[in-house]
């Protein structure tokens, strides 16, 4: 059952989403060859609890760390561990927050020195996705637009996208209805209305859209071990249109990117 926010949950939850941002910020401000997972987590680990937060992940289901970080052929999931990152890494950061009574969940995908030009298409093309899907967060239209709207343009530009793992609903449990595939037929799944909030997050292979479970109950990769990306935003629906709870900026000013990419989503409430 979809549970609608009201427009004061929907700020509490943008409080949340924002500690992620920022989070993910200093993360950006660290990232270079030889940099361990693990410090990256325990970075974000310790920014969280400094801000008044939550780590999310830290426990959830299991999960033995605060930050699921995912390298090249690492879809999602990652366990931090001590291995440097290495040039041409390119690593996909999922941080969640618990505040105020609501979580916030969002991810980048980040390029780890100098990547090679179709890996770096390929996180290009990823994150285009995500706004494209987006953008069809419109009341009235259905789930399956949102899917149809990352799907199509995914493969259009040749890429796997992963069928087994979908974004959410999001709200005072990290995942509620409805689930959010990256792939499916438009005017299809749940009718979408104002008040909902969601976590929208493309993961897309190089290659194959097949993945591997790992033995250690976390880890999936592409099943071709190309390299895969991962983009994440949190989006409420108000006044019918999409409006963004989490940003990239802090992350932006962090690595010194200009991109006028969320003025669409962007409504102060």
């Amino acid at each position: 059952m979809i549970q609608l926010k009201s427009i004061e949950e929907l700020r509490l939850m943008r409080e949340s989403a924002q500690l992620v941002s920022k989070t993910l910020g200093e993360i950006a401000k660290i990232i270079q060859p030889g940099v361990t997972t693990l410090e990256l987590n325990n970075l974000g680990h310790e920014f969280i609890k400094d801000h008044g937060g939550e780590p999310a992940f830290l426990g959830m289901y299991g999960f033995p760390k605060s930050l699921c970080i995912s390298p090249n052929a690492e879809v999602v999931h990652g366990i931090p561990n001590n291995k440097p990152l290495q040039e041409g890494d390119i690593l996909s950061v999922d941080c969640g927050v618990y505040m105020n009574g609501f979580y916030g969940d969002h991810a980048y995908s980040f390029e780890v020195g100098e990547v090679a030009p179709e890996t770096k298409k390929l996180l290009q093309i990823t994150k285009e996705s995500l706004y494209k899907g987006i953008e069809q967060c419109v009341r009235g239209k259905r789930v399956g637009d949102i899917s149809h709207a990352i799907q199509t343009y995914c493969e259009a530009h040749g890429y796997g996208v992963v069928r087994e793992l979908v974004g959410h609903g999001l709200g005072k449990k990290m995942h509620e209805d409805p689930q959010v595939p990256n792939y499916g037929r438009k005017g299809s799944g749940k009718v979408l209305k104002d008040g909902i909030a969601l976590a929208i997050e493309p993961m897309i292979n190089l290659g194959t859209h097949e993945v591997v479970f790992h033995d250690d109950g976390w880890t999936v990769t592409s099943k071709d071990n190309s390299p895969s990306a991962h983009f994440e935003h949190d989006v409420a629906i108000i006044q019918g249109k999409p409006v963004l709870l989490s940003t990239f900026k802090y992350i932006y000013e962090a690595l010194g990117i200009v991109s006028d990419e969320e003025a669409p989503f962007t409504f102060d409430f």
